[in-house]
Order: structure tokens, then sequence, then C-alpha cells
């Protein structure tokens, strides 16, 4: 894909065009992208609503009936379910470790890879999780292992 940015002393307010031959998964994902009001998400703590940076969460998991959202400031509750999460990140390196997890794979430190086939990502705070079984394939390809 190509970026171009076009400076117009004249032009008030910015504007997108998109130019190709086809809408394809890649457009589509920059549209939504683009139509999202900053790309955030909004957290709840201690009877506060936060906007959280997608960049800036590590992972998002299930804890009892709720879905969480951890950063380096902490954790906060979200109102989404965990698909509805992992689509509203869909194309911003974060991939599904386990049917209650999703990881954002640019805050990962470290892979152990196990003899027993397990993988436990290190995040960059030092906090750890582990892939399931189920998901280990997936991960070795998408990382290229």
């Amino acid at each position: 894909m190509e970026i171009k940015i076009q400076l117009d002393p004249a032009c008030r307010e910015p504007v997108v065009l998109i130019r190709t031959d086809q809408v394809t998964e890649e457009v589509q994902r920059l549209l939504r992208a683009l139509e999202e009001p900053g790309g955030m998400i909004t957290g709840f703590q201690d009877g506060q609503a936060v906007l959280l940076d997608p960049g800036e969460i590590l992972h998002i998991y299930t804890r009892g009936k709720g879905v969480c959202a951890r950063t380096g400031q902490g954790e906060f509750s979200l109102r989404l379910r965990l698909y509805e999460a992992e689509e509203k990140l869909k194309g911003r390196n974060f991939v599904r470790i386990s049917n209650s997890e999703i990881v954002n794979l640019k805050k990962v430190r470290r892979l152990d890879l196990n003899l027993a086939g397990t993988i436990c990502l290190r995040f960059t705070d030092g906090g750890s999780t582990y892939v399931s079984r189920r998901y280990v394939g997936k991960i070795k390809s998408i990382l290229g292992i």
C-alpha cells in the first residue's frame, strides 16, 4: 500500500481518499480504523470511565462473567464481549491465544517454548500468560516459528 500526504493551505479539515481497483480486506480494515473515534477502547476502573489506547493494552481476558483489559496502569473492566474486543482490535497486532484471552503481540517481550509444546508469553511489564494448546499452531504460524 502506498501512502501519500498532500499539504494544502486552503484545506481546513483533513480529507482521506482511498483509491483502489477493488475493496479488499486490507481496505476494509483501514476504513474501520478511520471510522473509529480515535481507535480508543473505554475501560472502567473505580467507577470512572477511562479511554484506553489499544497500543498500551497488554492483553484482554475474561474474568468471571466479565471482560478485563490489562495495561501498564492496571486492570480495567470492559463493557464488551471478548469477541467484540477482538473484532474492534482486528489488524492491530492482537491475536487470540485461548478461548478466553487475546494478547497484543507488540507488548510481548519473550516467548518461552516448552518441550511439552506449550508457549509462555512474557510481557514487557514482567507479567506472563500461556497459549492454550489449541492455539499453539496458530501462534507459531503467525510468528514464523
